[in-house]
């Protein structure tokens, strides 16, 4: 039976990134070596990380424009600690945009190092909507927000305006949709959520906010070393950055953010529109601010939830109960779900 992977992470993968990668573990490059087991030094790995490093520039239309891309590790929880540490001086503020799980551990993360203010939150509502009119101080040395929160289906559609560094969490909705990634000074991104498996962190910043904060910053958690050892500072995670090239590479083939931009929109509004014209279903985040990645929902009656999920188990669903801080459904539906799967969980709504 075919399997339909609404997982929120680790994420669904293009069968053919799969299938090469799974022939790059046996023998990669015709070097009867498998990629795991070849030098990082080597030309064929460093060949890789180049390629996949430029792609990402190219995709997000920063090549030439003063940005650096690196591939690290120890995820977005790593870089809750190493943004500040590089760009919040001793005496400086943090603000932050508190949108759910994962920016709240930011911000926990960050109060180690330093002056933090939380300039908006939606934690009273249990994050079901994105904060707006919000006020950023004049004394703040930059603006962190999460762009996707992947538990509670919620999606900035606009950022900060604003002439302080802008930092986001891009991690569960990275490459899905056109935006003018130039406002922002530094993106970081766990793979594992729409571009990779686990285990490597993607980090794009603009190499002139570097250096600025006065701070002895430990080797690992500096990105100055690590652009300077061109993500090779230690031994980088080497499937799972070949893994994220592959992607890269499908996604451009597909005409880039642009192309997989329409299927998005088809997939995430295909569900949507069952989840508001069926009276057993009803979204979780406010309409306004709902995720075109995280889709959650829930049963308007309770009494239907066996029946639903051994209706979805039927039909090969996988990976849809929702996150424990809201309960019911979440179908995450990032660029490698393809819209007949969403289908298939439409049509089980339907028949409920």
């Amino acid at each position: 039976m075919k399997k339909h992977n609404f997982s929120a992470g680790p994420c669904i993968l293009p069968k053919e990134v799969l299938k090469k990668a799974s022939e790059a573990v046996i023998n990669f490059n015709g070097l009867d070596l498998s990629l795991i087991e070849i030098s990082h030094r080597s030309a064929d790995f460093v060949a890789v990380m180049e390629h996949a490093k430029d792609l990402v520039l190219e995709l997000l239309d920063l090549k030439d424009k003063g940005y650096s891309a690196l591939f690290l590790q120890g995820g977005a929880s790593l870089e809750f600690l190493m943004v500040p540490y590089n760009l919040l001086p001793e005496n400086g503020k943090a603000t932050y945009i508190d949108t759910g799980t994962w920016s709240s551990k930011a911000i926990k993360e960050a109060k180690l190092l330093g002056n933090v203010e939380v300039i908006a939150s939606s934690k009273e509502s249990n994050y079901s909507y994105i904060p707006k009119n919000y006020e950023i101080p004049s004394d703040a040395t930059y603006v962190h927000c999460t762009s996707n929160n992947t538990i509670f289906g919620t999606q900035m559609k606009e950022f900060p305006k604003t002439d302080k560094l802008l930092v986001c969490d891009m991690s569960s909705d990275i490459f899905s949709r056109q935006l003018d990634f130039s406002q922002f000074d530094l993106i970081y991104a766990g793979a594992q959520k729409n571009m990779g498996p686990a285990g490597t962190t993607l980090v794009v910043i603009k190499d002139e906010i570097l250096g600025k904060t006065g701070r002895k910053i430990p080797s690992m958690l500096d990105y100055q070393v690590h652009i300077s050892k061109e993500s090779m500072f230690n031994t980088p995670p080497v499937f799972p950055v070949y893994v994220s090239m592959l992607t890269l590479e499908w996604l451009k083939s597909l005409g880039g953010i642009a192309g997989i931009e329409k299927v998005n929109e088809a997939k995430a509004n295909l569900l949507y529109a069952e989840i508001d014209s069926n009276p057993l279903f009803q979204g979780v985040a406010n309409k306004e601010d709902r995720s075109f990645m995280n889709v959650t929902f829930t049963l308007t009656d309770d009494s239907k939830k066996e029946q639903f999920d051994s209706m979805w188990k039927a039909v090969g669903i996988s990976g849809i109960n929702g996150h424990r801080s809201v309960g019911g459904y979440r179908a995450s539906i990032y660029n490698a779900m393809p819209i007949e799967s969403v289908q298939v969980l439409v049509d089980v709504m339907k028949a409920l």
